[in-house]
Order: structure tokens, then C-alpha cells, then sequence
């Protein structure tokens, strides 16, 4: 996914607050990192490192003193290597983005019949974040431009711009991704996750709504660009992305898996000894099933944290999965003859729960169940890179489906409402595989009351395929 976060102070250099500010988004992306700092006397600084072998700190910590100024920007990438800084008609900017464009092709084809250079990685892909500066640079002014980012891409986009007049944000034009404004004595911050304001001294200031345009400076913000009216903010910040002190629209993380587990352990009739949560996503959830089912929390996985933060950060699958093994320790004497229901945030492909289940089995759990906080993945996300699945059929519901429909996995609908016969039998036979001896899927309509906001306003098409970007005409 990835995550951007800004900085700007009236008296003193932001350096420390855009380095520690970043920093806080490393649980959003693995790929790449990048900051960018303006100053009078500097102009703009920029520096962008790889993050598949090491953390952000260590890449960045030795070089702090060659960025100079009170306002920068910074960036957790998941895709493109940014910031990238950019001369035109508006001036110079650098810019990051957290972005998915579904028609870079289509978009790069247009810039290049019209005769604009892009870039291209050795790789032969298109810098999508120079794709969206140069949507940018082709309007009057900066709104314009980025409202001609807003019309051109099929995705989302949120963004940061750093100007030599302070710092430009946009949050996408449906709102998929979040930008949060901070504010203390002196200073300002924009970024996608509220927990790098804490320790930094900042306070929530303002939501950046659906496809807002602010103008950030040392005292505050100016709005260039209303927020549109409707809004399809990813279920996904609260299930799995987000970090636990995080808010999104007012409404906290761990307080969301909290009380998806609780209503979930409130109208559960299986017998178990004791919950365990998958950590880390998993955690909060469990802790919220075991109050509402009445029964002991323990953690029967531990996490071994210290050379094995991501399951995904390897770039090939194979590596993954041995990573998402290597990092989770399961505690034997916990487990042995027990009944033990985990919590985990959702079932992707499946490979890494179906080898877990197998161990805890050989640990000698008595039984295994397991409670997922979202309903059954059916569908590709279009609008942020939710998982590395390059396809549908990668997704276990669907490889189930095209089993159970003889090779057709493209009828889904009926298998995406809840305890339906389609639906029971699928569930019933992913638990079959993954040799689980009950499994269990959150309904919708617990995810939509955990989160508190109308199910018009959340996004939830990976798991019913609902989708609003018929409805243009709402964010006109």
C-alpha cells in the first residue's frame, strides 16, 4: 500500500519530525522509501533507498545532515521509487504519492503520442508517481492539475506536494486512502497514519475528506478544493493496514477489531478452551472475541520480531511464505491437548494458514478453529495493493469456487452472501483444506457497525464486488 507523511515548522528545521514521521509508516510498504526537505538557502534536497533488506532507519539515519529546511516531505512505497523532483510552468515541486493507476498503459501511451518523455525502470515499467506529476503539470494552476489526476486515473491517488511556498495535499478523489492534518505550537504535519503524530507531539487537526486540496503552512491550513461528498474509504485500514493507535475518520484501529471480535465471540456456540490472535493484525480482534465469548486470552504464537518484521517483504512468494514461517513461534506447552481458536485479519491464498494449521495439529492442539475478521476475499482490489496477487484465481475462495462450479469461478455472486448455501458449502470446504476443524467468516454488516460509518462510505468490494465509480456525478 505505502504511506506519506509531511512536515513544515515556523522557527526550527523539520528534519527530526520528517524522519521520525516516515519512520512510523514502515508497517504500510517494503519496497522503497524516500524524503525530500525545501530551504531558501538549499533549495530542495532528496534522497530514496531501497527497503527490501533493511528498515527505513538504517537507510536513512546516516545521511540526516545533508537535508536542510523547515518543510519536507516522505514517503513508504510499496511500488515506485519517489520522492521525484519536477521543474515546470508551476514552479518546481517534488511529490509522493500513495497511489494504484489500473491505466498507467493507456495514460503513458496518451503522454507519449503527444510527444512528453517518461521515464522507465530497467525493468521496463512506468514510474507511476512521474506519470502523476506530469497529469499535474498539464493544468493551469496546481488544483486544476491535480483534478486532472482525479479524472484521468482509473485507481486512487492520494498525494503530497512540496513547494517553495509550503505543502500541497490531496487526498484521493473517493477517499480509498486517508490524510490525516496535525498540528502543535509552531509546526504542522500531514500524513496517512495518525500514530506518527503522537510522539511527535501532534494533535489530530483536521480529516482531509474525499478528494480535498489543502495548502499546508507553519499555522495552519487553507482549503483550495472542497471534498467531494461521497466517500469509499478501504475496510482495510481497520482489518489489516492500519496501526493500532491509528484513526481513520475519527475512528480508532484497535477499537474496530476490538468489536468485530466481540460481536463475533457474542453469537459463537463453539466450545474452546482459550482465543489466540495471529499476531499482529490478529491480535486486537481476539482480545475482543475472548470478552464476548467468555473465555481466556493467551498467546499460543508469538511473533519474533527482531529479523523478521513482514511476511511479504521478500519479493518472490516462495520466500514469503518461508518468512511468515520463520517469524511466528508457536508455544507447545500452551497449545498441547487444548481447543484453540485463533483470530487472523483474512485468508488470502491460504498456503501460509494451511501449513500453520498442520504444525499446531503436530504440537498436539486437540483442535483448531479459526475466525477471520472480514468476510471471504471473492474479488481483486482496483484501488489499493492490497496483496501481491497478480490474479483472481490466486485467491483460495475463488480456486474453491471454479472446483465447486466445474472450472466456471466467475459466478460469485451468490458465494459472497452470507450463509447462503454457496456460501456455507465454500467455507465448509476451505476449512476442509486448510484442515481446521471449524472456520468462520465476519459478515459485512459486523465490519460496517464495527467501523461506524454508513455502508455507502466504506469500501468493501473484494468481499461483495460493490463498487461506486458508476456514480461519478456524486463527486462533481
Amino acid at each position: 500500500m505505502g504511506g506519506i507523511f509531511g512536515s513544515i515548522s515556523r522557527e526550527s528545521e523539520c528534519i527530526s519530525d520528517l524522519f521520525y514521521g516516515t519512520d512510523y509508516h514502515s508497517h504500510l510498504g517494503t519496497h522503497r522509501a524516500g524524503m525530500a526537505t525545501y530551504s531558501e538557502a538549499d533549495g530542495f534536497n532528496r534522497s530514496i533507498h531501497s527497503l527490501e533488506s533493511s528498515y527505513f532507519r538504517t537507510k536513512f539515519e546516516a545521511e540526516l545532515s545533508k537535508f536542510k529546511g523547515s518543510a519536507g516531505i516522505g514517503v513508504i512505497s510499496d511500488t515506485d521509487a519517489q520522492p521525484l523532483l519536477m521543474k515546470s510552468h508551476l514552479g518546481r515541486f517534488a511529490i509522493v504519492t500513495v497511489a494504484k493507476v489500473n491505466n498507467l498503459d493507456d495514460i503513458s501511451k496518451d503522454l507519449l503520442d503527444r510527444n512528453m518523455p517518461l521515464s522507465e525502470f530497467s525493468s521496463g515499467k512506468i514510474n507511476q508517481t512521474e506519470l502523476i506529476s506530469l497529469l499535474i503539470i498539464q493544468g493551469r494552476d496546481i488544483v486544476e492539475g491535480i483534478e486532472n489526476v482525479f479524472r484521468t486515473i482509473k485507481g486512487s491517488c492520494s498525494l503530497l506536494l512540496l513547494t517553495e511556498n509550503g505543502i500541497i495535499a490531496a487526498r484521493d478523489n473517493w477517499g480509498r486512502t486517508p490524510l490525516i492534518i496535525g498540528k502543535k505550537d509552531g509546526a504542522m504535519a500531514v500524513a496517512s497514519e495518525t500514530t506518527s503524530f503522537a510522539n511527535l507531539g501532534y494533535g489530530i487537526d483536521h480529516y482531509l475528506g474525499p478528494g480535498e486540496i489543502v495548502r499546508i503552512s507553519p499555522d495552519g491550513y487553507e482549503v483550495l478544493r472542497q471534498a467531494n461528498k461521497g466517500m469509499q474509504i478501504c475496510s482495510f485500514l481497520w482489518i489489516y493496514y492500519g496501526f493500532p493507535t491509528s484513526f481513520y475518520e475519527g475512528r480508532n484501529v484497535e477499537q474496530m477489531r476490538n468489536m468485530t471480535g466481540r460481536i463475533m465471540g457474542s453469537e459463537d456456540e463453539t466450545e474452546v478452551d482459550y482465543v489466540s490472535g495471529i499476531p499482529d493484525s490478529g491480535i486486537g480482534m481476539a482480545i475482543g472475541y475472548a470478552e464476548g465469548h467468555n473465555v481466556p486470552y493467551k498467546r499460543g504464537i508469538c511473533k519474533y520480531t527482531p529479523t523478521w518484521p513482514r511476511s511479504f517483504m521478500p519479493v518472490n512468494q516462495e520466500m514469503r511464505n518461508l518468512v511468515a514461517k520463520m517469524k511466528l513461534i508457536p508455544n507447545d506447552d500452551i497449545l498441547s491437548g487444548k481447543r484453540v481458536l485463533f483470530c487472523d485479519d483474512s485468508i488470502v491464498r491460504g498456503t501460509q494458514l494451511k501449513d500453520s494449521t498442520k504444525r499446531l495439529h503436530e504440537l498436539g492442539a486437540k483442535e483448531v478453529h479459526m475466525r477471520i475478521a472480514c468476510p471471504p476475499l471473492l474479488y481483486a482490489c482496483p484501488f489499493v495493493n492490497f496483496s501481491a496477487s497478480k490474479s483472481e484465481m490466486e485467491l483460495i475462495t475463488r480456486r474453491i469456487i471454479a472446483d465447486l462450479e466445474g472450472g466456471n469461478a466467475d459466478n460469485v455472486e451468490e458465494y459472497a452472501r452470507t450463509d447462503s448455501p454457496k456460501y456455507v458449502r465454500m467455507v465448509a470446504e476451505i476449512a476442509r483444506r486448510l484442515n481446521l476443524d471449524s472456520l468462520k467468516f465476519s459478515k459485512i454488516e459486523s465490519i460496517v457497525e464495527a467501523i461506524g460509518l454508513p455502508k455507502c462510505r466504506i469500501c468493501t468490494h473484494c468481499f461483495d464486488g460493490s463498487s461506486f465509480h458508476t456514480l461519478e456525478e456524486d463527486n462533481r
